[in-house]
């Protein structure tokens, strides 16, 4: 997927606006998916990405989050943990496949479909530069903030 265009998409935010990778063409855009809005994992993640030096970066980098939770579901998240970048709503899991992101997990052995914690980083041109796949939270954020 590095050097290739990145899948357009338009999406609802937690503020219910729509959203499309289109509209940030000309800045490099930071895609984070995130399995699920509260739990651990995710709010360490969110918040990292909050207290980053990307999100501070507004100018030059759009940092925009996905998972297939709902708008409201987003905006209690984004509320919560006073996220400063745009959360959004796949909730049938369209973007998360066009990326490549949603899989088949084990739990305890039941099977089901989540996402899996992967992030991209799109150029100015919409070409993926990077992608980060199966990332674990810790030390994540900085390994993206290097890639810039």
């Amino acid at each position: 997927m590095e050097g290739e265009a990145a899948p357009d998409f338009t999406l609802y935010g937690d503020d219910g606006k729509e959203y499309s990778l289109a509209m940030f063409r000309g800045k490099k855009v930071v895609l984070y998916f995130y399995p699920k809005d509260g739990t651990p994992g995710c709010s360490a993640e969110a918040c990292a990405f909050r207290d980053s030096v990307l999100a501070r970066r507004t100018n030059e980098v759009q940092l925009l989050g996905i998972s297939n939770d709902d708008v409201k579901s987003h905006r209690d998240f984004k509320a919560k943990y006073l996220l400063n970048f745009p959360l959004l709503a796949d909730t049938d899991a369209s973007v998360s496949r066009a990326y490549g992101v949603y899989k088949e997990f084990d739990f305890d052995g039941e099977k089901v479909w989540a996402i899996d914690r992967s992030t991209f980083v799109i150029g100015k041109t919409g070409r993926v530069e990077r992608a980060f796949r199966s990332v674990e939270v810790e030390g994540h954020v900085d390994a993206v903030a290097s890639a810039l």
